[in-house]
């Protein structure tokens, strides 16, 4: 694995470097792996508890053979321990004073061998190096080496010593030269033989048993690294790299590069993973689209304010130079309109630009669309009304068109409809407004007796800046962002706007807004 997959430099401008995900799966697993580990050195408190054990049974054969020794005739005593020596395999030997011993090998015929580690196979060197660095690692005591004295006497072996003055039964335990126990026992004879039985054993299967059970150990850990290795590339390829993916992507989008970024979706990948996939690239799209559309929106706002500053500018400029009254006044009659419409546009350009970013942080609240229309007709009433056109309300049932909603956005929204019903309605029109439920929605209609929306037109009538106006109307008495309000406002409660002829037999266009209901 290359290094710069396991340490990856911060990039939260913070230095420094960091652990990789995939680094990371594969040290907890590797971290388990150490935990199995550990059970080589239980092998050592297993190694422990054999000699105990085979200590345990020196002690009971030295003292059947003293039994056995103090009980025959002194010409006896040497078959006898030849036989013990050849059932069980140890060496005894009978001390007497300071003379030489009476010994189960005199016969030439040794129970064990004590082996040459020189003359082994690199196998056993290697077995014997790992018994040496287990040792060291758990701190395990080390026997004294175990050497056959030149001149085999008794004060040879220190437990023999103690066991002629204690006479109790005396246990050792020592290395031989191939690292292999040697325990020995010794215990004081009475009778017929006096002096002190010594029993020697060489416990090479204790070392066989502990070193057969740690292969078997380390070839299981073996398969378990290998097997725990490949299922961390395999995690870190399932997660660490489409995340990766994932992460560069929106590094490249953060350093303004959307257009040029494809967010990978990961259609293939049904798990949190793929969700989270498929949700960053919507959301890259939707920023993608909503730069677009800023860019968009800053280019119409700047199209449209060319015009009166062009106005205005031909207007000052002739201003110098006209001396009649009468035309002066014209022009700075023509001034006065041009900057109320440019103050009428900079107001809808502001609200049209801060209205998503309102709405998103809005707290919704429960709205009777009914009592609230009604409220909007009065005051338009109050107001006055042009050309002798009448205002009614078809109001609802109380408490029948209920919704959650922000109350004050709403209210613009339908009175921006109001206003442009009335702009486009002829002397003495009327305009009708109506709320109601239908199932699961609250349905808000106006309709005019104008002219009617053609066809072509009603999908761009939403759009910024885009005004169809009646014949006779003054230029630039609207900023064509009424309705692109209402619309924003609309899709902010996750509603939808759209215009139509009206289902009668009268002439004019029919707004309908349909919102969700809130629940009975």
């Amino acid at each position: 694995m290359a290094l710069a997959t396991v340490f990856r430099r911060n990039d939260d401008g913070e230095g420094g470097w960091r652990l990789s995900l995939t680094a990371r799966i594969l040290a907890v697993n590797i971290f388990a792996l150490i935990v199995l580990a550990g059970g080589f050195f239980y092998l050592d408190s297993y190694r422990t508890q054999l000699l105990e054990e085979r200590t345990a049974e020196i002690s009971t054969e030295t003292e059947l053979a003293a039994s056995a020794a103090a009980g025959v005739a002194p010409d006896a005593l040497n078959p006898l321990l030849e036989k013990l020596g050849q059932a069980s395999g140890y060496r005894f030997r009978l001390y007497r004073d300071a003379g030489a011993p009476v010994d189960s090998w005199s016969n030439g015929q040794p129970s064990y061998v004590l082996r040459d580690p020189n003359e082994e196979p690199w196998r056993r060197h290697v077995a014997r190096f790992m018994d040496r660095v287990i040792d060291h690692v758990v701190g395990a005591e080390v026997p004294e080496p175990f050497v056959e004295p030149d001149v085999d006497r008794m004060r040879a072996w220190p437990e023999a010593i103690r066991a002629m003055k204690t006479g109790q039964i005396q246990t050792a335990i020592r290395r031989a030269p191939a690292r292999t126990p040697v325990i020995s026992g010794a215990m004081r004879v009475g009778g017929r033989n006096p002096g002190v039985l010594l029993l020697t054993s060489d416990q090479r299967d204790v070392v066989h048993t502990v070193r057969a059970e740690r292969f078997w150990l380390g070839l299981v850990l073996l398969a378990t690294t290998l097997l725990s290795i490949a299922l961390s590339l395999f995690l870190a390829r399932t997660i660490a790299r489409p995340l990766r993916r994932l992460a560069l992507a929106a590094h490249r989008v953060r350093l303004g590069r959307s257009r040029e970024v494809q967010v990978p979706r990961l259609p293939s990948r049904r798990d949190e993973i793929g969700t989270l996939a498929r949700a960053l690239s919507d959301m890259s799209q939707a920023l993608r689209q909503r730069i677009d559309a800023t860019e968009a929106f800053a280019a119409d706002v700047a199209h449209e304010m060319k015009n009166p500053l062009a106005s205005l500018r031909s207007a000052i400029d002739s201003l110098e130079l006209v001396k009649e009254p009468e035309l002066r006044e014209r022009l700075l009659a023509v001034i006065r309109d041009d900057v109320r419409r440019l103050d009428r546009l900079i107001t809808d350009v502001s609200e049209a630009s801060r209205m998503d970013a309102e709405l998103s942080r809005a707290r919704f609240e429960s709205v009777d669309m009914g009592h609230m229309i009604e409220q909007l007709v009065d005051a338009r009433e109050a107001r006055g009304l042009p050309n002798g056109i009448k205002l009614a309300f078809g109001r609802p049932h109380r408490g029948s068109a209920v919704l959650f909603g922000d109350g004050q956005r709403l209210a613009r929204a339908i009175e921006n409809l109001i206003d442009n019903a009335i702009s486009f309605s002829p002397p003495g029109g009327l305009v009708q407004v109506t709320a109601m439920r239908d199932g699961q929605q609250v349905v808000v209609r106006v309709e005019d007796d104008g002219p009617g929306v053609p066809p072509g037109e009603r999908q761009a009538i939403f759009n910024r800046f885009h005004s169809i106006r009646p014949e006779g109307e003054a230029f630039g008495r609207h900023s064509g962002l009424g309705l692109a309000i209402a619309k924003a406002i609309v899709e902010g409660h996750t509603g939808t706007i759209s215009v139509t002829d009206r289902d009668d037999d009268n002439q004019g266009a029919r707004f309908t807004i349909r919102l969700p209901a809130a629940e009975k």
